[in-house]
């Protein structure tokens, strides 16, 4: 009988058996990720100074907290397999390099891979996720992201699952960021495994670029995004890549389009840049709080594209105080004017509502049907319209 009732779970509710409930990144997470713009040329000081300059640019303030290590850290496992760190690049090792992280209110993130080797091919995961994980709570990881390089036959669920286990037995509360590329449609499956998910292949520092291996402009990885927003909520979000803003292939107007636009689609705000040094202009846009606010808002909704017009676009995202905010983008060669109905963001023609400008800082007074604006080649104007 007790056989009988065991199998009746299993069938009638397993996947809740399994179902990640970790409580962690209730809000998209924010940090700063060192690929994009270092790519394996990392090291301890180079850590440290990151974490130093989220503290003192502000970024702090705006809401990143993790400092997340990407591929080149680790080089070997020893004889009872543990994983080695770099001992010319971290000479402190990972656990007092953790421990100043911490010391600066911020959280630590580290990499690894689902397969025997990451994209750089130093040692993967496959076979250790249980000590690996075991190891990471030892040095006060906070996140983990796992790749998907060197996996051959590997089913994707099954691997990501074994992670998600041996995190949860770790004894420390880790999030976890799927990065299999979207190669299969982890939005139909990973909310039960990770708490973030790759929904599409790397970002490129470009506006409008395809590569043949799968790299993506920002404007592919919009068009991506549009349709898959029922799979992101509290605790578990579609990731189109981290951010490029400031790494120099795109113009201060397509930084804050591409800013935008991720802020709308709840996307994970992981920084890519040299934050030690960037400008003004590219700080400005990393913390501009009201839009940051359109990320992190408490329902969790992704935003998505509600009106398509050539090169002139809608997106729009519910708040949870029951305001919208409104992205006009223009994907055109050149400045035009973009009008938004109420009708298409879900209010009637009647309502009187106040539209503010989330750049600009400035509110534009009450408007009635709608809102237009003129929108640069390659830019937003971004608003939350908010019914009197």
């Amino acid at each position: 009988m007790r056989r009988v009732f065991f199998l009746t779970i299993l069938m009638c509710g397993g996947s809740s058996l399994f179902a990640l409930d970790n409580g962690l990144a209730r809000t998209p997470p924010m940090g700063w990720n060192s690929w994009n713009k270092f790519a394996c040329n990392v090291s301890e000081s180079l850590i440290r100074d990151a974490a130093d300059a989220i503290v003192s640019t502000g970024m702090k303030d705006a809401g990143y907290q993790y400092v997340v290590i990407d591929d080149c850290w680790q080089v070997s496992r020893d004889a009872e397999g543990n994983i080695v760190p770099d001992a010319k690049r971290f000479p402190g090792g990972m656990k007092a390099l953790a421990d100043y992280i911490h010391s600066k209110g911020l959280k630590f993130g580290i990499y690894s891979d689902a397969g025997t080797g990451t994209c750089q091919n130093r040692p993967g995961g496959r076979g250790y996720e249980f000590q690996d994980a075991r190891q990471y709570a030892a040095w006060g990881v906070d996140y983990l992201k796992y790749d998907w390089c060197n996996t051959t036959t590997q089913n994707s669920v099954a691997s990501y699952s074994i992670m998600r286990d041996a995190l949860a037995k770790s004894g420390r509360p880790i999030v976890f960021s799927i990065c299999e590329w979207g190669s299969s449609k982890p939005w139909l499956w990973a909310k039960d495994v990770g708490n973030l998910w790759r929904s599409t292949g790397d970002i490129q520092d470009k506006w409008d670029i395809e590569m043949k291996w799968g790299g993506h402009g920002v404007v592919q990885i919009l068009d991506l995004q549009d349709g898959i927003e029922f799979a992101s909520g509290p605790g578990h979000w579609n990731d189109p890549d981290m951010l490029e803003v400031g790494n120099g292939g795109m113009n201060t107007t397509e930084y804050r389009a591409h800013f935008s636009l991720w802020c709308l689609m709840a996307a994970p705000l992981m920084a890519g840049n040299d934050i030690r040094s960037m400008t003004d202009e590219i700080r400005g846009i990393l913390t501009n709080k009201e839009v940051i606010a359109v990320d992190q808002d408490a329902l969790g909704y992704q935003g998505r594209r509600v009106k398509r017009d050539g090169g002139r676009e809608i997106w729009s995202k519910q708040m949870a105080d029951g305001s919208r905010a409104v992205a006009l983008l223009n994907r055109g060669d050149s400045e035009t004017e973009i009008r938004v109905a109420w009708t298409d963001i879900g209010y009637p023609d009647s309502v009187s509502a106040a539209v503010r400008d989330l750049w600009a800082h400035q509110d534009l007074g009450s408007q009635q049907g709608g809102f237009a604006a003129k929108v640069p080649s390659h830019g937003v104007v971004m608003v939350t319209v908010r019914p009197r």
